[in-house]
């Protein structure tokens, strides 16, 4: 990621932590809390232009109306506080893809914000001749037979990398790297499947949307929206105050068992796409996160579909 694309990123979540405290703070006192992923988008938010931050706040407004339509006990009054944090970034790293915490003192409740600037990747991972990706997202070890295949490969990465090579200067990346690794990661994948059933699928989806339900938020500044999806996969999302309900109901979403299928997509030589059942749908492009060769490969992962009970908000601003 860019230094820009990083800056504003954290100056968008610092956005929503001024229009929490405006908007809220009328009605209960708001506590933001002075971590040290406060003052970095803070800093971030400082080097933004004047007509960048109008543009954040203006999308942080449209985001937050959203939110309180659909959880009533941020407002629900008794007279106690509702804490906002922003998160590190290392809980992404353990399965807590929130940016923004939402908590009250006096009740046990908590929401969880993923806020992003025209940003819809799920989650970016790594392939490499040392990470085990089946056991980060299955809890279950990579196979010989994969280590087996992807190892002339890596191999190959590491004379370039001694030579200094580019990325771009390799003669046959597709049949040399794209296409045999992706054919490695797609028949693990229905290995594990094979031997492990429903979990496989279960799992997958829980590592690329993590281990909490939270709403996602994406800024789409072209189009003056700002876009809410809701990730209600355990049910801890829209709950009810002792005086109001939400204004829109969220249906709990079911996690996959069943893998569909599994293959190139058509007419490409550097991305997978994964059907599931209950509607989910992935893509996986791989690439070089460098201009120079390395020993590893990035995912970037798209949700090319989801579940009809995943409700899709647009906000216009």
């Amino acid at each position: 990621m860019s230094r820009k694309s990083n800056d504003n990123g954290r100056a968008y979540e610092f956005a929503y932590l001024i229009l929490i405290e405006e908007m809220i703070g009328s009605v209960r006192k708001v506590n933001i809390e002075r971590n040290s992923s406060f003052y970095a988008s803070k800093n971030a938010w400082d080097r933004m232009s004047e007509l960048e931050k109008h543009s954040f706040t203006e999308s942080a407004r449209a985001g937050i109306d959203t939110i309180l339509e659909l959880e009533p006990l941020i407002l629900e009054e008794n007279g106690d506080i509702l804490t906002a944090l922003i998160q590190p970034d290392s809980e992404g790293e353990v399965g807590d893809v929130r940016d923004i915490i939402l908590t009250r003192d006096h009740i046990s409740w908590t929401i969880g914000l993923s806020v992003k600037n025209n940003h819809f990747a799920v989650k970016h991972s790594r392939l490499s001749h040392r990470n085990d990706f089946a056991e980060s997202w299955f809890g279950i070890e990579c196979s010989p037979k994969y280590w087996s295949k992807i190892k002339p490969i890596f191999d190959y990465f590491k004379v370039q990398k001694d030579l200094g090579e580019f990325w771009r200067n390799l003669p046959n990346k597709s049949n040399d790297v794209y296409i045999p690794l992706l054919k490695a990661f797609i028949l693990e994948v229905q290995t594990q499947y094979l031997n492990h059933g429903s979990k496989i699928p279960t799992r997958m989806v829980e590592y690329l949307l993590g281990n909490y339900d939270f709403y996602k938020l994406i800024s789409l500044e072209n189009k003056k929206i700002t876009q809410t999806h809701t990730y209600n996969l355990r049910g801890s999302l829209n709950k009810a105050g002792s005086k109001n309900k939400p204004k829109i109901i969220i249906p709990r979403t079911n996690l996959p068992s069943r893998i569909i299928a599994m293959d190139f997509k058509p007419n490409s030589d550097n991305t997978v796409e994964l059907y599931l059942d209950e509607g989910w749908s992935f893509s996986f492009r791989i690439h070089n996160a460098s201009s120079k060769v390395e020993p590893s490969l990035k995912f970037d992962v798209q949700i090319i579909g989801m579940p009809s009970t995943i409700l899709v908000l647009n906000t216009k601003w």
